[in-house]
């Protein structure tokens, strides 16, 4: 088993950042790949930022590359994404994902999810 626990969603006005952090316990958080995904009302849950085990592989969607990055801590079981020049767009549920599988692009390859927190960005 795994707990995964979002924390730093908020309201922010464009061009601004947050900072979203996901605590990890149970299972070895070291050996995982972790996923940050998103999700708006209506839409399906997509793949925001994902990095590997060690953090030396990240991929970013197009529509955040440049503002978004993808970190981990695995000496405190914690993964980041630093979230600059924010836009009305990146509005959304923000999940954290952990994944064990060969294969990390969709939602079904994530074994372990986090609750959610809320990014809301005015315009």
């Amino acid at each position: 088993q795994v707990q995964l626990v979002e924390s730093g969603g908020g309201l922010v006005q464009a061009g601004g950042s947050l900072r979203l952090s996901c605590a990890a316990s149970g299972r070895t958080f070291s050996s995982a790949a972790m996923g940050w995904f998103r999700q708006s009302p209506g839409k399906e849950r997509d793949l925001v930022a994902r990095i590997g085990r060690t953090g030396d592989n990240t991929y970013y969607t197009e529509s955040v590359k440049g503002r978004f990055t993808i970190s981990r801590d695995n000496a405190k079981n914690t993964v980041y994404l630093q979230m600059n020049s924010l836009k009305p767009e990146d509005t959304a549920v923000y999940y954290c994902a952990a994944s064990w599988s060969s294969k990390w692009y969709s939602v079904r390859d994530y074994a372990y999810w986090g609750q959610g927190t809320q990014v809301t960005v005015s315009s």
